[in-house]
């Protein structure tokens, strides 16, 4: 089903009273969010808690970032400070596989508990407003006669667009290996550098950037999506001449050592929030493609996700 239908189809249910009746709960939820404030897994983890209280499933929901790594900084935290608390969540995604898989730190996301993919989200690349390059053109010729003169600004190394940025460089005959890519722990400070000319080109989900596209103080040039985005007049990479197409997704993990039926009630959790007025509003708001996968078939993606990256990056020279 198409984006923009299913987000009727749900308005149209919630607004019809048409959905289940939800219990009140006096549930009070911790969130981690590994990854400092203001990025996409900050805004996901904020709006699923906003959702959790709104439909009566939560009567309190406990924030804390923890950023660095990818990810890891976070996870090692929630891994070893919430074993068997059944009201804690984490918020995760293809940056933190990637940032695994590079940075091979000592915590596994294996030791988690799968929850469920929430949300899927492709990548846009921008320019400052005043840069003098235009297009990502420009941005390819500067690359192809100084590799290290052209800063990539983004996620934490192994993130989506990390990863695209390398994917660039090999598809048009740049060495992988010689990008100049420049990590951030946080959506909020990858902005404040694109915003302030510190890196040539920015990368990460539209929904982080559409303020500063739409008030002109961002260019977009490309997006990694297989087709143009809605409402978005920007050209793929592949209508460049550019074979790369990689997309992003978040979702939530539980600590280890739960028990299976604290498992099932944070799945079902996760798909009475779907149905949620809140959060129904919020993919819409933030441009997110609703994905939810829950059970066995969350972590079998994960596990095709990994091995997937690992490919990639390995084809591409990162590892």
């Amino acid at each position: 089903m198409r984006r923009d239908t299913f987000l009727k189809s749900l308005a149209a249910l919630a607004a019809a009273g048409a959905l289940p009746e939800l219990a009140s709960a006096s549930t009070n939820f911790k969130m981690m969010i590994p990854a400092n404030p203001g990025g996409g897994w900050d805004t996901t983890g904020r709006a699923l808690g906003k959702a959790l209280q709104d439909a009566g499933l939560a009567a309190s929901v406990q924030y804390e970032n923890k950023g660095g790594a990818a990810g890891a900084i976070g996870l090692a935290q929630f891994v070893n400070a919430s074993k068997g608390d059944g009201n804690a969540l984490m918020v995760m995604g293809a940056v933190m596989l990637g940032g695994i898989i590079t940075g091979k730190p000592p915590v596994s996301l294996s030791q988690a508990t799968p929850i469920a993919r929430l949300t899927s989200e492709y990548n846009v690349f921008v320019l400052p407003a005043n840069s003098p390059l235009k297009t990502m053109k420009d941005v390819v010729e500067q690359m192809k006669k100084d590799p290290g003169s052209v800063k990539w600004g983004g996620g934490s190394r192994g993130s989506t667009e990390h990863v695209a940025a390398a994917m660039i460089a090999r598809d048009v005959g740049v060495d992988a290996a010689k990008i100049n890519y420049v990590p951030f722990r946080g959506g909020g400070e990858a902005t404040a550098a694109i915003l302030g000319g510190n890196v040539t080109v920015g990368g990460s989900g539209y929904s982080e950037f559409a303020q500063y596209i739409e008030s002109g103080k961002m260019r977009p040039i490309a997006v990694t999506a297989p087709t143009r985005l809605k409402g978005l007049n920007v050209p793929t990479l592949r209508e460049l001449g550019i074979n790369v197409e990689i997309g992003n997704w978040r979702g939530v993990y539980a600590p280890p050592g739960i028990s299976m039926e604290q498992q099932k009630a944070l799945t079902d959790m996760m798909t009475l929030v779907f149905r949620n007025k809140s959060w129904i509003e919020a993919l819409e708001k933030n441009g997110w493609t609703p994905a939810l996968l829950t059970g066995k078939a969350f972590a079998d993606f994960v596990d095709q996700e990994f091995a997937m990256l690992r490919a990639v990056m390995v084809k591409s020279g990162m590892i």
